[in-house]
């Protein structure tokens, strides 16, 4: 892709404070985020192709996963849900997918292009009121809407208690490695509000240094 066409990257402006602010309230923090550098978390592409890559993604390997997602992406011309709804089923088949995710990126291209779901109107919203819009849809569960909050959206106090990396992390950073509750992450995760999204992230990396990507 040339540098022209690349998507553009975006950066939250307040990982600063939200870095400084964990390491001041909790000991793990203040370990962890000096061994990361000036990585942080990062966006790009639009909302709707986020959503179809996440959905691409469910119950596969990442590798796998970026494999399906390349062969579909190469069938419209351009990601978009008008675009998506004219595809043929046989050919979304033979891109990898299977028939439940084909019915569920259709599902999501007709919530787009018809309007139900109001993009824009996101930024006034808040977090609890758009995971209720994304998980009308189906294929999305509250982990997924999670996930877009904040790799998309990039809003900084999601803690996906869903998320089971989040809470392999909680266990090896803050339990010695024994099995921890949800509970048990709700009370450590309490020094990091209103930054539960940033620490979330730096849990991530402390289990795979590579950042991940949506």
């Amino acid at each position: 892709m040339s540098p022209a066409l690349a998507p553009k990257v975006y950066t939250p402006d307040y990982w600063e404070e939200a870095c400084k602010h964990l390491m001041k309230k909790d000991r793990v923090m203040k370990r962890l985020i000096p061994q990361h550098g000036d990585a942080c978390l990062q966006t790009r592409g639009d909302a709707f192709t986020t959503l179809a890559r996440s959905i691409v993604g469910q119950q596969i390997s990442v590798k796998a996963a970026q494999t399906v997602w390349d062969r579909f992406a190469e069938l419209p011309k351009r990601m978009t849900a008008a675009n998506v709804l004219k595809l043929k089923v046989d050919d979304m088949r033979a891109a990898g997918l299977s028939a439940r995710k084909v019915e569920y990126l259709v599902d999501l291209a007709l919530h787009f292009d018809s309007g139900a779901i109001r993009a824009p109107a996101w930024k006034d919203m808040d977090d609890e009121a758009i995971i209720t819009e994304l998980v009308g849809i189906r294929g999305i569960g509250r982990w997924t809407a999670e996930m877009f909050l904040i790799f998309h959206l990039m809003r900084p106090n999601v803690l996906p208690l869903d998320d089971v990396g989040l809470i392999n992390g909680i266990s090896r950073s803050y339990f010695s490695g024994e099995s921890v509750s949800r509970s048990d992450a709700r009370e450590v995760a309490a020094a990091w509000a209103p930054f539960c999204s940033v620490a979330t992230w730096y849990i991530w990396r402390s289990l795979d240094p590579v950042p991940v990507e949506y």
